[in-house]
């Protein structure tokens, strides 16, 4: 009896225990698995971690990296941007100098002298820094007189006979701004100065940087003038020429001389890139020739091709980029 009862027991034991096993295993692995079900809905559906109840740590989004952006990196972003776009806008405007410079009262290296004597004003203070930027709001004084830079204009003048060019503080009659009065309501400066019995091309403009640029002596600028002499040009002279000759101790160079073709043999053509004044004249009265007539027919790569005499047109922009390269 007491044999079949402890096996009786044992059997039921057994059969109790294996089945609580049994249950305990599904159940672990129940659990696990719902466990894991909760991690993976975890990583797919939710935000990254962090603080996200509100404050500085509040994660609001992620960057382009996918890595999580809280409020607080993201404001001291938005203040460097700012911080950028203001140091920015310090250096935009326009340098006082140059604003000045482009009213056509002075220079940009003459402005300077003026800023510097503090005689230029921005909205009522005094500026003498260099390098001060003027902004589109600015008022600028000088000497007390409101200024505004100007519009750049550029035109080439077909001169005719019977105009100077007068030089700087010269009063005469009929001079070439004669031709160009009613051409800008700003004062315009010269380009290629030609003498009263002189004629062709000349370049005026209210850009004095560039005028005075191209004025300079030293400056080489191409140009072509067809000349008549006042009797005929020997070729043995045509070639002294050619091979260079010398002006008051300097060698001037001539880039091409020859006669005209179809004309007679007192005209010839010639190309110089010299700016002295006068220098074609000087040329041929070194051969023992003068000039009777001077016809400037092409300046810095400008013909005067469907430009009457005496009248002038404006450049195209084009042409005002290739007159600026030769600058």
């Amino acid at each position: 009896m007491s044999r079949g009862n402890e096996g009786s027991k044992g059997k039921g034991s057994g059969r109790q225990g294996g089945k609580g096993s049994s249950d305990s295993k599904g159940g672990n692995r129940r659990n696990a698995g719902s466990q894991e079900h909760k991690s993976n809905s975890s990583s797919r559906g939710s935000a990254p971690t962090g603080n996200t109840r509100g404050g500085k740590n509040q994660v609001i989004g992620t960057s382009r990296s996918g890595n999580p952006v809280t409020k607080k990196e993201y404001i001291d972003r938005k203040k460097k941007e700012g911080a950028v776009t203001t140091k920015r806008s310090s250096a935009s405007g326009i340098r006082l100098n140059k604003y000045i410079g482009n009213s056509g009262l002075c220079s940009r290296r003459d402005a300077d002298i003026y800023i510097a004597a503090g005689s230029v004003t921005v909205n009522g203070k005094p500026i003498t820094e260099m390098g001060y930027r003027v902004q589109p709001s600015d008022e600028v004084k000088f000497d007390g007189r409101s200024i505004e830079p100007r519009r750049k204009e550029y035109f080439l003048l077909n001169k005719p006979k019977g105009f100077i060019t007068p030089r700087t503080g010269e009063k005469q009659s009929k001079t070439v701004m004669d031709l160009m009065a009613t051409a800008s309501d700003t004062k315009l400066h010269y380009i290629g100065r030609l003498g009263r019995k002189s004629l062709g091309l000349m370049i005026f403009t209210n850009d004095l940087e560039i005028a005075n640029i191209m004025n300079n002596p030293k400056k080489r600028m191409r140009k072509i003038y067809h000349v008549a002499l006042d009797r005929s040009f020997k070729h043995e002279d045509l070639m002294k020429i050619r091979n260079g000759i010398l002006i008051d101790g300097e060698e001037v160079k001539i880039e091409e001389i020859n006669y005209v073709e179809g004309g007679r043999n007192n005209e010839i053509g010639i190309e110089i890139h010299s700016g002295k004044d006068n220098i074609v004249q000087r040329i041929f009265d070194n051969v023992g020739y003068e000039v009777s007539v001077l016809d400037r027919v092409v300046i810095g790569g400008l013909t005067k091709k469907d430009l009457p005499r005496g009248h002038y047109r404006l450049l195209s922009k084009q042409e005002v980029i290739n007159l600026k390269m030769l600058a």
